[in-house]
């Protein structure tokens, strides 16, 4: 099965399923998670500012789609056990977890690694890097009791062609790639779990903004045009087609646009 043509809705059915968005108030996370309800998922909204995720909420609500969870968790602060009870509160509450969306981003303080703080880098590393592998590891046995179960990381172009001043976030983002790796290695023979790696390129968001300040956004798509490969990912992807990295650039201009997160001549594992 391809992957959905940009522009157009993909007819998903997300009915009965829960869905976790983490940085669900972002500018990628907030059309994703409305576009999840939408389709009748129950959404399990991440984010740190309790208002933002009750304003969320309220919309969700609103426009009647199935009542959302509220999730607030500071990434940068969270403990072990913070992470830990997490998936303990969505068995409680809901009983079952179908998707997981990385959604969740810190930029950090761009500049020379000698104007760098080393506070400042771990901050950075545990929002993009170690809460994704804290949250996944959490989550993992509610998805794999999942008749189908997908995880989704979202990674940067910095990530992948690390650049001059971009320090700690190149660093977390290419880290974070390697964890989509390892995964898409480890869950290969396990048949209803499935992950994926999307690079969402330049997008109409806060954090692009904050990037570069004096940019014509104009001519960069929002953040909701991004939506429909998400949701084929986490609703309608077989098996055999996961384990992929997909540039959305190529996406969004018709181009091939899927790779594998694992090198077939990668060798045979220790």
């Amino acid at each position: 099965m391809p992957l959905p043509v940009p522009g157009r809705e993909p007819d998903i059915d997300l009915s009965g399923r829960v869905i976790m968005v983490t940085g669900a108030t972002g500018g990628l996370g907030r059309p994703l998670a409305r576009a999840c309800a939408a389709r009748g998922a129950t959404v399990v909204l991440h984010g740190r500012t309790v208002r933002k995720l009750e304003a969320l909420y309220d919309e969700i609500v609103a426009d009647r789609h199935p009542q959302p969870t509220i999730l607030p968790l500071d990434l940068a602060a969270a403990n072990a056990d913070d992470f830990g009870s997490v998936a303990g509160a969505i068995r409680a509450q809901l009983g079952r977890l179908d998707g997981l969306v990385h959604a969740a981003a810190l930029l950090g303080s761009l500049g020379p690694i000698e104007h760098q703080s080393f506070d400042a880098w771990l901050k950075v590393l545990r929002v993009n890097l170690a809460s994704a592998m804290a949250l996944t590891r959490s989550a993992l046995p509610l998805l794999a009791a999942a008749a189908d179960a997908c995880v989704v990381f979202t990674l940067d172009a910095r990530g992948e062609d690390p650049r001059a001043y971009w320090g700690a976030y190149a660093a977390a983002k290419a880290g974070l790639s390697a964890l989509a790796a390892t995964l898409a290695d480890e869950w290969e023979a396990r048949a209803n779990l499935r992950i994926d790696a999307v690079v969402p390129g330049p997008m109409r968001t806060p954090l692009r903004m904050l990037t570069h300040p004096g940019e014509d956004r104009s001519s960069l798509p929002l953040p909701d045009a991004l939506v429909p490969l998400y949701l084929y990912l986490l609703g309608a992807q077989p098996k055999a087609e996961s384990g992929a990295r997909i540039d959305a650039r190529a996406w969004l201009a018709g181009q091939p646009a899927a790779t594998p997160l694992v090198c077939s001549g990668a060798g045979a594992r220790p």
